[in-house]
């Protein structure tokens, strides 16, 4: 849990060094790229760093955070998971509100407890503790009172009642 805040989450990680002047490689497993804007700070078990600079470089992103400015400083970055308070967006399914959630489908049937969102090429799925699979293409709402309702075409649930 953040200091006094909501639970921080993992936005990224330090994969490597990157030349000589202090950047680093960093893999985000958000598609929220201004969790590398400059000035934010991302809390690490090392303490907080600000970012200083980033910028995309194929699949990762080459970022610069203050104080740090040769290979050596860099070096000491490497590995460290970067985590941030959850961001506020009303338009937004955020995977740490569905876990734990109940899925409701649209007759009112409860359908099992979100233990996981598997990530998928088509469409994310929450992964039920029933072990039914449900992309969530078929959420309607946001998850409110613990539960999340879905819509799903009829047969979804038939493999795994």
């Amino acid at each position: 849990m953040g200091a006094d805040g909501p639970p921080l989450l993992e936005v990224g990680r330090v994969t490597k060094v990157h030349g000589l002047r202090g950047e680093v490689v960093v893999h985000l497993v958000t598609d929220r790229t201004e969790r590398l804007d400059p000035g934010s700070v991302l809390d690490t078990d090392a303490g907080p760093l600000t970012v200083a600079s980033a910028r995309p470089h194929q699949d990762r992103w080459l970022v610069r955070f203050d104080g740090v400015g040769d290979r050596e400083g860099a070096e000491r970055l490497r590995g460290l998971v970067l985590r941030a308070e959850p961001l506020e967006d009303p338009d937004e399914l955020w995977v740490h509100e569905l876990i734990g959630a109940v899925v409701v489908d649209q007759h009112g049937t409860r359908r099992g407890v979100v233990e996981a969102v598997q990530d998928n090429p088509a469409a994310d799925l929450l992964v039920l503790d029933s072990g039914a699979l449900v992309p969530v293409v078929f959420v309607t709402s946001p998850p409110t009172g613990g539960e999340v309702r879905v819509d799903v075409p009829d047969g979804l649930f038939e493999l795994t009642d």
